[in-house]
């Protein structure tokens, strides 16, 4: 078995930290599991964030995030994190479930 020496361990870690990482916490992975897990400790701004951000919340897909961002267009701003229940498609059981990811 061929051994390798550290730094060609390192230089492999530091080619994926550039190459695949940036696309797990864009969540350009298309809302894989992956990039829901990447971002999960983070906030996500209701006010701010494009329907891309929005569908690494749970049980958020494309459809509902875009119903986000149109609601916004339409109403303006979210005043209150509950205020994101008038959005078709969230209710209680949702919000409870997205309410301690969801900033304003």
């Amino acid at each position: 078995m061929k051994q390798f020496k550290k730094g060609s361990i390192l230089s492999c870690l530091l080619v994926f930290s550039l190459l695949v990482m940036p696309v797990m916490v864009t969540g350009q992975a298309n809302g894989s599991k992956a990039a829901k897990t990447e971002v999960a400790g983070k906030l996500i701004n209701i006010n701010t964030a494009s329907a891309q951000e929005l569908v690494v919340l749970p049980r958020i897909g494309e459809k509902i995030a875009e119903r986000i961002v149109a609601y916004r267009k339409e109403n303006g701003l979210f005043k209150r994190k509950q205020d994101i229940m008038k959005v078709k498609g969230i209710g209680e059981k949702l919000f409870t479930q997205i309410e301690n990811r969801i900033t304003i």
